[in-house]
């Protein structure tokens, strides 16, 4: 009885060594890169916090972004998230408020069949590219951006469906962030898209980590990371390794943007910071 009892408290204390498990959302797809950057600052992040007792993993299945939060706010099942933020997700879920695409999902290109590229030579102004029609995802904040600004918005469910709807014909333009248009670009080559060459779309938005609101201690320690991070140069090295490349073949300088206003924006987003997000050089 004494040496069965022993090896459960070792067991029990073995247990409790162990790496806590924080489960992050899977990619849609294997060709899907779009979250290889963020799993890489998140690794960073507790790298620089000297959180060593926790293992990354993702979630056994892909869901979409409603689903994902919801999981999150239920802690019934993922325990981390990164999107763009709104008043209602900063509601929902406790946010780091450390912008970590450096604001780069508000620069947007348009993803265009070569076929309408005359059309968009005639777009010198907002109300002109109002007349054409664009795709983005049902429940992105980006759609009510988007439609905000007057600019007609076709919706999908999934994100792989817009592709398909540009192939078709059935819209004009997806308008892509900076950071995602050229790997899609890569990824869709079959079907012949090019990247629209002169315009380009900005509003002022920040894509956070988000956790559980009694998940602070995680959030504390992503926090001390990041600030860690951004001060030894080590958040600007990663950007640069996953975004230098997109950024000089974007030319942001050189085209013509379209700013828009960002009604979703919570008041708290730190703005006023210019170390924390892009700006292209004029």
């Amino acid at each position: 009885m004494k040496r069965a009892l022993a090896l459960l408290v070792l067991a029990c204390a073995l247990g409790s060594s162990g790496a806590r498990t924080v489960v992050y959302p899977r990619a849609e797809t294997a060709v899907d890169e779009r979250d290889r950057y963020p799993v890489q600052l998140l690794k960073l992040a507790l790298q620089k916090a000297q959180v060593d007792d926790v293992e990354l993993k993702p979630h056994a299945v892909f869901m979409l972004q409603v689903r994902a939060m919801r999981e999150v706010a239920q802690r019934s099942g993922l325990d981390i998230v990164w999107t763009m933020t709104s008043r209602e997700r900063e509601q929902a879920l406790l946010p780091i408020r450390i912008p970590i695409d450096r604001g780069l999902l508000g620069w947007r290109l348009l993803l265009i069949d070569p076929a309408r590229e005359p059309l968009f030579a005639r777009v010198h102004a907002l109300d002109e590219l109002k007349t054409l029609r664009g795709g983005q995802g049902a429940d992105w904040p980006d759609t009510a951006i988007l439609r905000s600004a007057g600019l007609a918005i076709d919706e999908s469910a999934r994100y792989g469906d817009l592709f398909q709807k540009l192939a078709a014909g059935r819209i004009d333009y997806f308008p892509r962030s900076v950071q995602e248009v050229w790997g899609e670009l890569d990824s869709h080559r079959d079907q012949g898209f090019v990247i629209e060459p002169t315009l380009a779309l900005h509003y002022p938005t920040a894509m956070y980590f988000f956790v559980n609101k009694q998940r602070a201690d995680l959030a504390a320690d992503i926090r001390r990371g990041l600030d860690i991070a951004l001060r030894d140069g080590s958040f600007e090295a990663l950007f640069q390794q996953y975004f230098g490349d997109v950024l000089k073949r974007s030319r942001l300088g050189s085209r013509r943007i379209f700013e828009l206003q960002n009604p979703l924006l919570p008041a708290e987003t730190p703005l006023n910071d210019p170390r924390l997000w892009y700006r292209p050089q004029r």
